[in-house]
C-alpha cells in the first residue's frame, strides 16, 4: 500500500467504526493527497479507512498485515534547542518512550511538549509505524534508573576506551549541550550505568541520540 497517507488515530481501534476527524485531515486526504482512502493506525496496528462525503469521519476498514516495526527502546534526553530534530529522528528509528531529564547544564527549560508531540505523532505517520512514542513528564536528573541504563559517554573523545555498542540495550541517556557536569559523570559511574563510545569526536546532542538508538536496536 505504498504511497497511500496514513493518519494516526489513537487506541482502540475496531473495524466498522466512523471516527470524527479534524477539516484539517479532510484537507490534506482531498485537496493535498486528492484520494477518499487512507491508512490509520494506533496501538500497534494499522487498517485501512475510508472518509466520509462530507469529509467529517473516516470509517475503519479492516486490518492490513502490517506488523509494527517500532522498537522498545526508551531515550531519556536533556532537552536541547534542537529538541525537535532529535525527537522527530528518534521517533523515525523506532523508540517507543521518551524521556526528559532535567541536567545541571539543561539550557533548554522552555519547550512547548504539544509542539513536540505533533512532531513526534507526524513522524511516526511519515516512518510507517503503527504506534506514537509517549513523552512522559520531565524528571530530574537524580531520578533516572541509573542501573538500566547506557549512556552517550563523551569520555571516549578524550582518550577512555569505552564499548561501541549494547544491543539489546532498553534505556539510553543522552546529555545536554554542554555535556554531563563531573558530579553527573560521578553519579553515573556509582550507581552503574554504562558509558558508550560514539566515537573520537564530540557530537551535536541530536546526532549523538541517534548514534546511540543505532547502537543498541538489533
Amino acid at each position: 500500500m505504498k504511497n497511500i497517507p496514513r493518519i494516526f488515530i489513537g487506541k482502540n481501534i475496531t473495524p466498522g467504526d466512523k471516527v470524527a476527524i479534524d477539516k484539517s485531515v479532510s484537507h490534506y486526504l482531498v485537496h493535498v493527497m486528492r484520494r477518499d482512502n487512507c491508512l490509520v493506525f494506533g496501538d500497534g496496528h494499522e487498517y485501512t479507512a475510508n472518509l466520509s462525503g462530507d469529509g467529517n469521519f473516516l470509517t475503519i476498514g479492516n486490518q492490513t498485515p502490517h506488523a509494527d516495526p517500532s522498537n522498545d527502546v526508551c531515550l531519556y534526553f536533556a532537552p536541547i534547542k534542537k529538541t525537535d530534530d532529535m525527537l522527530n529522528m528518534a521517533t523515525q528509528m523506532g523508540v517507543m518512550r521518551f524521556v526528559p531529564v532535567i541536567t545541571e547544564r539543561t539550557v533548554a527549560h522552555h519547550i512547548n511538549w504539544d509542539r513536540m508531540k505533533k512532531i513526534v505523532t507526524e513522524a511516526a505517520e511519515q516512518s510507517n509505524r503503527n504506534s506514537v512514542p509517549e513523552i512522559a513528564t520531565p524528571i530530574k536528573f537524580a531520578d533516572l534508573p541509573f542501573a538500566d541504563l547506557v549512556f552517550a559517554d563523551e569520555r571516549a573523545a578524550y582518550g577512555a576506551d569505552l564499548p561501541h555498542e549494547f544491543i539489546g540495550a532498553k534505556n539510553i541517556l543522552v546529555g545536554p549541550e554542554g555535556g554531563f557536569s563531573d558530579d553527573e559523570f560521578n553519579a553515573l559511574d556509582k550507581n552503574g550505568a554504562r558509558g558508550m563510545s560514539l566515537g573520537k569526536t564530540i557530537l551535536r546532542a541530536e546526532l549523538a541520540a541517534a548514534i546511540a538508538i543505532s547502537r543498541v536496536v538489533k
